[in-house]
């Protein structure tokens, strides 16, 4: 499935520059506000400037696709500058929450030609020393399902998430919001408590520390700066995905103080997990065998994209059916 003609990427740290490394110096082109990353991208064959003005004027008379990769208080400059210089582009964006994003575009009257996206993928590094070309495949890339979304640009950047290797999955920027406050920003948040009840266990703890604990703590190896910028936008959401947690945990101290028991916690949690496994798609029984891994865990069996065509009739909510249950959609034809 082809990409978009061209690409114009703003923003070449972790997630920008691994999907201008994804697509290459013939398709992607971008700008960097630290002339040190820009030169680093340069330095790799990729066209990166700092003169982000020229960069919009040149996507423009491209009509390439704007991938905006800047972190979120960033973002409001960057728009303010695709008003000015592109203002009907077609754009979508990689930041880590959907609903402010949306917010800030409609209020610069972008939202015609705009569709969010995010792919679920990273690691705890930034910059562009930390991209990977191969970073999205496999991945799961939202391509959001909001009510004023522009087909072309939607199917534009669907392609673009299919070509680097992703599924898609589509979802309205509110429920995107909703469900990665459970399964990303709680799962921060709690690596930072984990990590700093392990450390206040001093060098001993810190010695007897395996496979649960750095596991358990990984995402809190991310920079401080970057973890609130990712989970605070979120406000909302993940104050009541805490208040849910904190109630679990309160509930499994008071059970264990009570009954030396963690009761409903442990069971519940289980069976929570082994439902996360049976949803992700994975290698057949047989290439599993074929690879020397046939014991390498749960397999799904995956189904076959589901088509839609963007624009039709229904096209939404077909896109936001297929989103609640899991499944991957493309663009038909």
């Amino acid at each position: 499935m082809a990409v978009a003609t061209e690409v114009c990427v703003l923003g070449v740290g972790l997630i920008g520059g691994s999907l201008l490394r994804a697509l290459g110096p013939e398709r992607a082109f971008g700008w960097n506000r630290s002339a040190a990353g820009a030169r680093a991208a340069s330095a790799a064959g990729f066209d990166v400037s700092t003169d982000l003005a020229d960069t919009l004027r040149r996507a423009a008379r491209a009509d390439a696709l704007v991938v905006v990769g800047v972190p979120l208080p960033a973002l409001g400059a960057v728009l303010d500058a695709v008003a000015e210089h592109a203002p009907r582009i077609a754009l979508t964006d990689v930041v880590s929450v959907k609903g402010p994003v949306l917010a800030a575009v409609r209020a610069r009257g972008l939202g015609g030609r705009f569709v969010g996206g995010h792919p679920m993928a990273g690691n705890a590094h930034s910059g562009w020393d930390a991209t990977d070309p191969d970073l999205f495949r496999g991945a799961t890339w939202l391509v959001a399902a909001d009510d004023d979304a522009d087909p072309d640009t939607w199917s534009r950047v669907a392609r673009l998430a299919v070509g680097c290797g992703a599924r898609v999955v589509s979802a309205t920027s509110d429920q995107h919001d909703s469900a990665v406050a459970r399964i990303s920003h709680l799962g921060h948040v709690l690596a930072e408590a984990l990590a700093l009840a392990g450390g206040r266990g001093g060098d001993l703890a810190l010695a007897l520390a395996a496979g649960s604990f750095r596991d358990g703590t990984r995402v809190a190896g991310t920079s401080p700066d970057l973890v609130r910028a990712i989970c605070e936008p979120n406000r909302d959401a993940l104050l009541d995905v805490l208040d849910e947690c904190l109630a679990d945990l309160g509930a499994a101290r008071e059970s264990l103080a009570a009954r030396g028991t963690l009761g409903a916690l442990v069971d519940d949690g289980h069976r929570a997990r082994r439902a996360y496994e049976d949803a992700q798609v994975g290698p057949s029984r047989e290439e599993q065998a074929r690879g020397g891994q046939a014991d390498a865990g749960p397999v799904k069996v995956e189904h076959a994209p589901v088509p839609v065509t963007p624009g039709a009739p229904g096209w939404l909510e077909a896109l936001r059916e297929a989103g609640a249950a899991g499944l991957e959609v493309r663009p038909a034809g």
